[in-house]
């Protein structure tokens, strides 16, 4: 008997459907391809260990090609892609002013060249708004360091339920 889920689906998958499996957890090719290129892996605990160690390692730029798969705070993800699905149900806390959401992100837009990424699970939209207006006051830098950390929050959320057995 064959296991075809969870970790033992990634592990013995070809290349193009573990790929895409990847991508609908993180958008950053170089990513996808690094954790592809590290298989088989023993248990969830190390897939996310390695996924934290390619994270940190990624320019900039592959940052961003993962940050354009995620659509701003306050909006609602389309279709029905898995990780479009996955990206309504972290967002399923903001609820309230849309108003204050839009400009908060238009703000951040304008500082600094990207949408603004949070790990929304669990967070109320009074959360969001704050943390928000906090990290407007961070230089590039910093942010940047920021932006890394919630990608990687998001990412391990989704490896968790993508391969968990």
């Amino acid at each position: 008997m064959s296991d075809d889920t969870g970790l033992a689906r990634l592990n013995h998958a070809e290349p193009g459907p573990a790929e895409r499996e990847l991508l609908a957890c993180c958008a950053a090719r170089r990513w996808a391809d690094e954790i592809l290129a590290r298989r088989p892996y023993r248990d969830l605990a190390e897939l996310r260990e390695v996924s934290s160690t390619v994270l940190a390692r990624l320019s900039w730029g592959d940052v961003e090609q993962a940050m354009a798969a995620h659509p701003r705070i306050g909006e609602r993800a389309a279709g029905d892609a898995r990780e479009a699905g996955w990206s309504r149900a972290e967002q399923s806390g903001v609820t309230g002013s849309a108003d204050d959401l839009v400009a908060g992100n238009l703000a951040y837009e304008e500082r600094f060249g990207h949408v603004f990424l949070i790990c929304a699970t669990g967070l109320s939209s009074a959360t969001i708004l704050s943390r928000l207006r906090e990290r407007l006051g961070n230089d590039r830098d910093t942010e940047r360091e920021v932006v890394r950390a919630e990608l990687g929050r998001i990412v391990d959320l989704r490896l968790g339920k993508a391969f968990a057995t």
